[in-house]
This record gives structure tokens, C-alpha cells and sequence, in this order.
């Protein structure tokens, strides 16, 4: 790994780019996820295990249900939540963050930890901590400075 004071810290836009980029991939994660709850329950309703009641099907019970709805949410924003802590505590990358050459690190170039991740998650405002990034000297979101991370551009892999 190249020490993180040799690379750049990563600017507004390119954090833009990478996060529309993984926006579209935790939608597609989030429908999959949504969409096997869905089939289980189907399959649970058909072999006569579970039943829609008032709610006329799947879709009604996990939307509307008092009980399954919050739980359906809160498997939801675990899938959300796993997806970045996943990928920034292993390589410090997500999928859009290597599109766009970035990677999130602590200032030693060591990896974040499961907590850090949690804590830049937690203060990101779903991408909002980024508009500090202009007026921050190192270049850090609102998040990153929470967290004790840095996000850096990698130079070109040959």
C-alpha cells in the first residue's frame, strides 16, 4: 500500500461520481433484498404456513403489517449499512469508490475499522457531509473528520 501522504485526498465531484455510482448498485442490492422477502413469504402463504390476512398479499403484509413493516425496514437499512461497512473495512473501497480511483483509509494508510466505518456512516447525511470538503485544509467531509479517515485518489494501476 502507498502511503496515503503520496496520494491526493479525494475532491467534491469525484466523491459525487463515486457515490451516484454506488447509489445505483445498493438500489439494485436493496430490490434483491426485498425481493427474497417477498418470494419467502409467497412460498409461506402458498404452502399454507403463513397467511396475508387483511392485507391481500406479500407486498400489503411488509408494507403495512404493524409489526412486519418496521422489521422489513430495519432489514433494509442492515442490508444498507453491511453493503459500506463491508467494503470500506476490507479494501476501503466500495464498487463506485473503484471506479473513481478513491480510497478510504486512516491517515497511516492502514484500514478502517468496523467502527470508523459505522461512524462515517452515521455522520454522512447520506452524502451531504461532502459539501465540507471545499472549505476543509485536508480535504475531509464532515464524516471523514468524525471518523479519523481520509479519502484519497490512487494513482493509475498499470
Amino acid at each position: 500500500m502507498t502511503h496515503s501522504t503520496t496520494l491526493p485526498p479525494a475532491g467534491l465531484m469525484r466523491r459525487f461520481g463515486a457515490l451516484f455510482y454506488d447509489a445505483l448498485i445498493v438500489l439494485a442490492i436493496e430490490m434483491m433484498a426485498a425481493g427474497l422477502v417477498i418470494a419467502v413469504i409467497f412460498a409461506l402463504n402458498a404452502a399454507g404456513i403463513l397467511s396475508y390476512g387483511e392485507y391481500g398479499d406479500a407486498a400489503g403484509l411488509v408494507g403495512e403489517h404493524p409489526i412486519v413493516s418496521p422489521l422489513f425496514t430495519l432489514y433494509l437499512a442492515a442490508v444498507w449499512v453491511y453493503f459500506f461497512v463491508f467494503f470500506w473495512t476490507r479494501a476501503g473501497q466500495t464498487l463506485g469508490m473503484r471506479a473513481w480511483k478513491l480510497q478510504i483509509r486512516n491517515e497511516d494508510a492502514t484500514p478502517i475499522t468496523v467502527t470508523q466505518a459505522l461512524i462515517r456512516l452515521g455522520t454522512s447525511g447520506f452524502g451531504l457531509a461532502n459539501f465540507t470538503v471545499p472549505f476543509d485544509p485536508k480535504k475531509r467531509g464532515f464524516h471523514d473528520i468524525w471518523a479519523k479517515t481520509q479519502v484519497v485518489v490512487l494513482k493509475n494501476a498499470q
